[in-house]
């Protein structure tokens, strides 16, 4: 059996284990018998691009590493993947641009798939004006770094543990999905800031909250937000379909009223991809 043949069925395993599947519940669901699967995990079979497709649509595979079980079962990527400033992805960005036009004057941000700014609304600028360590904000800007990073916005969040917490929580769960190094790196190196709990700060019981809540003091007055995050539910490009948008909403009345008087005020927006 070839190196590739062996290598697919390493990737496929390594899948199955990451979504807590038995070979019998993806064998159904992929419509092959369990011993068809355990030939193709050991390399003694070697899978159709038909089959490496189905087990990957089972699998939820994100489009970036169903290309390489492609790869690796000696077949052609099936996904494109662009850069940001591909002709061909205008369109989606001008998309994406206009959902955060849109939002304002509520902060949103769009990020790719490591949590980079790609892009984001007017309405951000006044939040990174507060961040002390400038060469946070030198590009690529990683917003979960400027997030929790001490001299970032760390110190101006007033329910610092609990949304580290909800953060390291996200992080992980993206890890568990798209197996990659540098996410996994981030992951450690945000679980190595001050996590507000000693910091004397009081932590607020968010148990009757309708969604994990960020809280930001700005100037004299604390911020509330709920966010919301966006995806491109058809795509068909690795890039495009690692693009996320997260919104954010004033969760009070004081909150809208900051956001509409920082509206008139904002500086240029300055360009973070």
């Amino acid at each position: 059996m070839s190196e590739t043949e062996n290598a697919v069925g390493g990737i496929i395993r390594e899948w199955r284990s990451r979504r807590r599947m038995s070979q019998l519940d993806l064998a159904g669901e992929a419509d092959i018998s369990q011993r068809h699967l355990s030939f193709l995990e050991s390399g003694r079979a070697a899978p159709s691009r038909e089959v490496v497709i189905r087990l990957a649509d089972s699998l939820d595979v994100p489009l970036r590493h169903r290309n390489r079980m492609l790869l690796a079962a000696g077949f052609a990527p099936q996904y494109g993947e662009r850069t940001l400033a591909d002709p061909s992805l205008s369109q989606a960005l001008s998309a994406v641009k206009l959902v955060l036009k849109g939002h304002e004057p509520c902060p949103a941000f769009a990020v790719d798939s490591r949590w980079n700014m790609v892009a984001a609304n007017d309405t951000v600028a006044p939040f990174l004006a507060a961040v002390e360590d400038s060469a946070l904000l030198e590009p690529p800007v990683n917003v979960l770094r400027l997030c929790l990073h001490p001299r970032g916005l760390a110190s101006k969040i007033v329910n610092l543990a609990e949304w580290r917490a909800h953060i390291l929580a996200r992080l992980k769960r993206q890890n568990e999905t798209y197996a990659d190094p540098l996410l996994e790196q981030l992951e450690e190196e945000l679980r190595g800031y001050p996590s507000g709990v000693s910091q004397g700060r009081v932590i607020h019981n968010e148990s009757s909250a309708i969604a994990h809540m960020l809280k930001l003091r700005m100037g004299g007055s604390i911020l509330s937000f709920i966010s919301t995050i966006t995806v491109f539910g058809t795509a068909l490009d690795v890039t495009l379909s690692e693009l996320a948008i997260e919104s954010f909403f004033p969760a009070d009345d004081a909150t809208r009223a900051v956001l509409t008087r920082l509206a008139a005020e904002r500086p240029a927006q300055p360009n973070y991809s």
